[in-house]
């Protein structure tokens, strides 16, 4: 309802996959009775909470009987009452931009909170009371920021001072849902104003306080970058995809702990190292899979890495450059290049400079090599089956020796890989 008013069919909500979202009063058990004839397939995983999903000629379909939802002290899932009246299930929708409905089959508005004017003075309230609202269920303080930034909603006075003064009620929230809520603000095409709005209500301090912590108060003397100000921009200029956006907000979460004052002004020395571990530590806490992590965290520990080749790209430097992103290398280089947020455009053309001319010797080596999988050129069986050497520490220390010269010379051909073993080999025997 909203999206088609809005002129957005689609909507701005990653992730969605429901078509058509219906409420009636009809109970749950009805509803399953009445759909199960008719539908492709019904699902009925939301059924205590009063939702049958259902498909139905290539459609999605999501029927919630009139309802409520309530949480209650100390308690982090919602107590469901279903009621009869379809007005005060509305009331208890999260902003009255949702709390609008076509009634079926006469095509009847109903719109009680005048959502649809808010629509058009881009604003943001909730049907009733904030405080009623939140109580009800404290993500929608999170869910806010992401209609913020995804309908450029302004937010009014009063839902503001209530996420001010209950953000410590998103702590009865689950992780999960927390995790899946700012998800969908993250990849939002603009999602800015939603993130400045989590750090200037904080909300972000419960539940991401890395992000707030990187308002590094200025040196009166030594002059550096607004952390937070720099993070926002890298993450806006990344393309709307999850681990990237993720990377791009996390890249920098190292620095407060490793600001450091000396002659030469600022430094963050080793903020990457210990930034992929605070990342690590966090999205554990928010339950990010573990491959997500992985990638994130990985993608923060090499976002400097590009830096350490001031002076020019040789073959060795590309491969384990390749290597050490591996299937991340795409993503590693657009961090690279978002991370750039200088008003100084010579240090900006140096820096695109640069970034070109690394991709340009990464598309020569992946013409003659295979970049996109570095490996030492025998297998451990080979190397076995050459030697006369059973599996063991032996078997490991022949392929470290065979990857550094496959990263540091490239292919070398059978012949020469074996003579090369051979020689290492020899060595390695030879007393002393």
């Amino acid at each position: 309802m909203r999206d088609c008013i809005a002129g957005r069919p689609g909507g701005v909500e990653a992730g969605a996959d429901v078509d058509i979202d219906l409420t009636t009063d009809a109970t749950p058990d009805d509803i399953e009775t009445l759909v199960s004839g008719i539908a492709d397939a019904v699902w009925t995983q939301g059924k205590r909470f009063g939702t049958i999903g259902l498909m139905h000629a290539g459609h999605r379909f999501e029927i919630t009987t009139h309802r409520a939802e309530v949480y209650v002290p100390d308690s982090r899932k919602p107590e469901v009452r279903f009621g009869k009246d379809l007005e005060t299930d509305l009331s208890r929708r999260d902003f009255t931009v949702n709390a609008m409905a076509l009634s079926l089959p006469d095509l009847v508005l109903i719109d009680p909170f005048d959502g649809i004017a808010d629509l058009v003075a881009h604003r943001l309230r909730t049907p009733l009371e904030p405080e009623v609202s939140f109580s009800d269920d404290p993500l929608r303080m999170l869910r806010a920021a992401r209609f913020i930034a995804g309908y450029g909603l302004a937010p009014d006075t009063e839902l503001v001072t209530a996420v001010e003064a209950m953000r410590a009620r998103l702590e009865i929230v689950s992780r999960e849902r927390i995790r899946d809520e700012f998800d969908k603000l993250i990849v939002l095409p603009e999602p800015t104003p939603g993130l400045w709005f989590l750090v200037n209500t904080g909300l972000a301090a419960e539940f991401l306080p890395e992000l707030p912590a990187l308002a590094l108060e200025q040196d009166p003397v030594h002059r550096h970058k607004d952390v937070l100000s720099h993070t926002l921009a890298v993450v806006e200029k990344t393309s709307p995809d999850k681990i990237l956006r993720l990377a791009a907000l996390f890249h920098d979460v190292g620095k407060p702990l490793t600001r450091s004052i000396g002659p030469a002004g600022v430094h963050f020395h080793h903020h990457d190292e210990v930034g992929a571990r605070m990342t690590r530590k966090r999205m554990q806490e928010l339950r990010y899979p573990t491959d997500e992590i992985d990638d994130v965290a990985r993608l923060v520990l090499l976002h400097l890495r590009f830096h350490t080749y001031k002076m020019g790209w040789t073959d060795s430097a590309v491969r384990r450059y390749a290597r050490d992103a591996g299937p991340l290398l795409d993503h590693l280089n657009e961090l690279t290049r978002c991370d750039c947020t200088t008003r100084n455009q010579d240090k900006a053309r140096e820096l695109g400079a640069r970034m070109e001319e690394l991709e340009q010797r990464l598309a020569e080596l992946r013409e003659r090599e295979e970049l996109h999988s570095l490996r030492p050129e025998l297998d451990g069986d080979a190397v076995m089956e050459h030697l006369g050497i059973p599996p063991g520490p032996n078997v490991g220390a022949a392929l470290e020796f065979l990857l550094q010269i496959r990263l540091d010379e490239g292919l070398l051909g059978e012949e020469e890989i074996r003579r090369r073993l051979d020689a290492w080999w020899a060595a390695r025997a030879r007393p002393g």
